[in-house]
């Protein structure tokens, strides 16, 4: 059971009911309802998610190899499972999946490669002058920025996941870290 409860739309305030669900799903996540004990700080959150996903200057596919690469690092089960669908829809299959799920590289090719090794460089405090140099050899300035965010927001993220102990939804099952 989850150290906090999930909190339904009938214990925020109005203005915050639509910030518990999904714009993805269309239903509640355990994610934002845990946060949702605290409104204000899961509307900041979910501004500063979105604008990972709208301002990172990643393509969908980018942004989901660095948040399953930075999930299967930290090992966390449900921000794991919640993307693997998500990098679904935006075209990575599944032995790329399993691939990031057991750190193997050798299914992408070395632009993301590298995309990903500083994704984890990032999370794990090891970014160096090379590690920057070649991520900077592909992106510009404001994308490298928006991949260190996203590399440390969804890390941060999972910390919250983790300290609250949240299950995955009801009817579903963890995909595993091979989802073949």
């Amino acid at each position: 059971m989850a150290r906090v409860p999930y909190a339904e739309a009938t214990d925020v305030p109005d203005e915050y009911e639509d910030l518990l669900e999904s714009s993805l799903q269309g239903k509640p996540l355990h994610v934002y309802q845990s946060i949702g004990n605290n409104p204000e700080v899961l509307a900041g959150l979910r501004s500063f998610l979105g604008s990972l996903w709208t301002d990172s200057g990643l393509t969908d596919r980018e942004r989901e190899l660095v948040i399953l690469a930075v999930t299967s690092e930290t090992g966390n089960r449900y921000e794991w499972h919640q993307h693997v669908n998500i990098a679904r829809g935006v075209g990575i299959d599944d032995d790329e999946i399993a691939a990031l799920g057991s750190g193997n590289r050798s299914p992408f090719g070395d632009e993301e490669t590298t995309l990903i090794a500083y994704a984890l460089a990032v999370v794990r405090g090891e970014v160096d002058a090379i590690a920057h140099d070649e991520v900077a050899a592909l992106y510009d300035d404001e994308t490298v920025v928006g991949i260190a965010a996203a590399a440390r927001g969804y890390d941060a993220l999972g910390g919250m996941i983790d300290a609250f102990d949240l299950e995955l939804e009801p009817g579903t099952e963890f995909h595993g870290w091979d989802p073949r």
